[in-house]
C-alpha cells in the first residue's frame, strides 16, 4: 500500500520545537518523494478546524484488508505536542469519527510518545511510523462530566487537584517557555510542583469502582490515567499501560509537607506505590465525584476550577507507530 501523508503541524508546540521538527520531516518527505500535504496551525484551536475539514473530505477509516491494497491511503500525521493530538482526537470523537493517526512528538511533555516507545529523535520516530505495516490498537479513556456537561477523550490522563494546578501554573509560566528553548521543558514542571505544594489544599472525593464506593476526606491528587506518565515523564502509575484492557485511577492523600517530600523521593525511586497514602483503582469504568471546586486537566489542557461528577470508560484508538 502507498500512503499520502497529511501533516498537521503545530509550529508553536514546545515553544518552537514544532517548527523545527516540521522542517526536518518535510525535508525527509521531499527527499524520499513521498506523497504529502502540509497544514499548519496559526491560532489556538486551528487543529480542530483542520481535523474537521480532513474528516469530511479526505480521511478514511482503516480496514485490515487495506494493508495489501494497491491504492493510496490518506494518513494523518500530527506534528506537535500532546495538546495538539488531544485537540485532533477529541474533534474526531465529538464528530463520531474514527481514523488512525500517526504522531510525531514535538511538545515539551511528550508523555504518550514515552509510553508507546516512540524515539525522541524526530527522524527516527518518522521512520518507525513509515516502516510500520499497519496501525496498532491503543486503549484510550472517554469521560462524561455531568456538572458542566463536558465530554471528551483522554489518551494520557484526566487529573483533578494538585496535578491540574501544577499544569495550570506551568502553562502560565515564563519559565516553561525559556526552558523549552533549551529542550528542558520538563524542568518547568518541577518548579511548578515546588510552588503548588505549598498552596494546594486537600479536598473530599468519592470514587465508585467495580461495584464499590471509596471516600477520601482529604485528597491531594487524583488522576485517571492510561499509562505510567504525566508531567513530562513522572511515573505516577507504573502499573498502567496503553496496551492493557483497563485504566488506573490514582489518589494521593494530603499529608504533612515533610512527608510529601519523602513521597517525592519514593516517586523518583518508583517506590511510591507502597506508601499508605497512595491508592490506585483498576477498571474499565469508574465514577468520581468532587464537590469542592478544583482545577482539572485533560492531556495537559486545563479546565477551570469547578465541582466534578465525571464517569470514565475505556475506548480504543488506532495509532501508527
Amino acid at each position: 500500500m502507498n500512503f499520502h501523508y497529511h501533516l498537521l503541524i503545530n509550529p508553536a508546540a514546545g515553544s518552537g520545537t514544532g517548527a523545527n521538527a516540521a522542517k526536518k520531516i518535510v525535508t525527509l518527505l521531499e527527499k524520499n518523494h513521498f506523497l504529502h500535504s502540509v497544514y499548519r496551525t496559526e491560532n489556538v484551536g486551528d487543529e480542530k478546524i483542520i481535523a474537521t475539514e480532513l474528516a469530511e473530505t479526505t480521511l478514511k477509516p482503516w480496514q485490515d484488508d487495506l494493508q495489501h491494497s494497491e491504492g493510496v491511503y490518506p494518513l494523518l500525521v500530527i506534528v506537535g505536542g500532546d495538546g495538539t493530538l488531544h485537540g485532533v482526537l477529541n474533534q474526531f470523537y465529538l464528530l463520531g469519527k474514527k481514523f488512525p493517526v500517526a504522531y510525531l512528538p514535538a511538545g515539551s511533555g511528550n508523555d504518550l510518545a514515552r509510553a508507546i516507545g516512540l524515539p525522541k529523535e524526530i527522524e527516527k520516530a518518522f521512520w518507525q511510523i513509515v516502516n510500520a505495516p499497519s496501525p496498532k490498537e491503543m486503549h484510550v479513556i472517554t469521560y462524561d462530566e455531568q456538572v458542566k456537561n463536558q465530554q471528551g477523550l483522554v489518551f494520557n490522563n484526566f487529573g483533578i487537584g494538585l496535578e491540574a494546578s501544577i499544569v495550570a501554573t506551568t502553562n502560565d509560566s515564563a519559565t516553561k517557555k525559556n526552558l523549552n528553548k533549551y529542550h528542558m521543558g520538563s524542568f518547568s514542571y518541577i518548579f511548578s510542583i515546588l510552588k503548588v505544594l505549598f498552596t494546594q489544599k486537600g479536598y473530599p472525593i468519592l470514587i465508585e469502582s467495580n461495584g464499590q464506593e471509596y471516600s477520601f476526606d482529604n485528597a491531594f491528587l487524583c488522576t485517571t490515567t492510561n499509562h505510567p506518565y504525566f508531567g513530562g515523564g513522572v511515573p505516577i502509575a507504573p502499573m498502567a499501560s496503553v496496551e492493557q484492557d483497563s485504566f488506573e485511577t490514582i489518589v494521593v492523600e494530603r499529608i504533612a509537607l515533610f512527608k510529601i517530600f519523602w513521597l517525592i523521593i519514593l516517586l523518583v525511586q518508583k517506590k511510591h506505590t507502597k506508601s499508605k497514602y497512595f491508592h490506585h483503582f483498576n477498571g474499565r469504568k469508574l465514577r468520581l465525584i468532587s464537590t469542592v471546586p478544583e482545577f482539572a486537566q485533560t492531556d495537559g489542557e486545563v479546565l477551570e476550577p469547578q465541582p466534578f461528577d465525571v464517569s470514565f470508560q475505556l475506548d480504543k484508538q488506532l495509532l501508527w507507530y
